[in-house]
């Protein structure tokens, strides 16, 4: 298998490793802690490269549409809450650029980049490749590899 660089035009995502999609959480990913101690090493790397790290939440405000009755999902990371919260395990640096997703009420967002303007910070920042890791890949990091992918990064999972 050919190894991937990471460039100056290199950044990692990180996609909603938050409390509320943890075990115990109000809407866990089997298993979704396992990942933060892989998340970590490759935020060291990153950060000791001097190359960006972004970090998604889903930040729903407590009358969401994706919450039950209205949507599919019992109410999680709510604005402010312990369940939004990143795992507390997580060592996001100093500097990490937080991008909070489907923030409007009546508005789902599943991908880091749909309304939010992450693709334009990312370009200004001269990013063109992406790493991607995170929960839940059937939902979250799906969409957000697929759009990037859409908006023309390179993106790898």
């Amino acid at each position: 298998m050919a190894r991937v660089a990471i460039t100056r035009r290199s950044a990692l995502v990180i996609v909603d490793v938050q409390r509320d999609f943890m075990p115990g959480g109000a809407l866990p990913v089997p298993n979704g802690d396992e990942v933060v101690p892989v998340l970590n090493s490759y935020i060291e790397l990153f950060d000791r490269l001097g190359r960006p790290v972004v970090a998604t939440r889903d930040w729903h405000p407590p009358n969401h549409i994706s919450f039950r009755p209205r949507g599919p999902w019992p109410p999680h990371c709510v604005q402010g809450t312990e369940g939004a919260e990143f795992h507390p395990d997580l060592r996001l640096p100093e500097g990490t650029i937080v991008v909070s997703k489907a923030t409007e009420p009546d508005r789902e967002a599943y991908s880091g980049f749909e309304g939010t303007d992450m693709a334009e910070g990312l370009r200004a920042l001269g990013v063109r490749r992406l790493f991607v890791g995170g929960v839940a890949t059937d939902y979250c990091v799906r969409a957000t590899v697929l759009d990037g992918l859409r908006l023309g990064f390179e993106v790898f999972v």
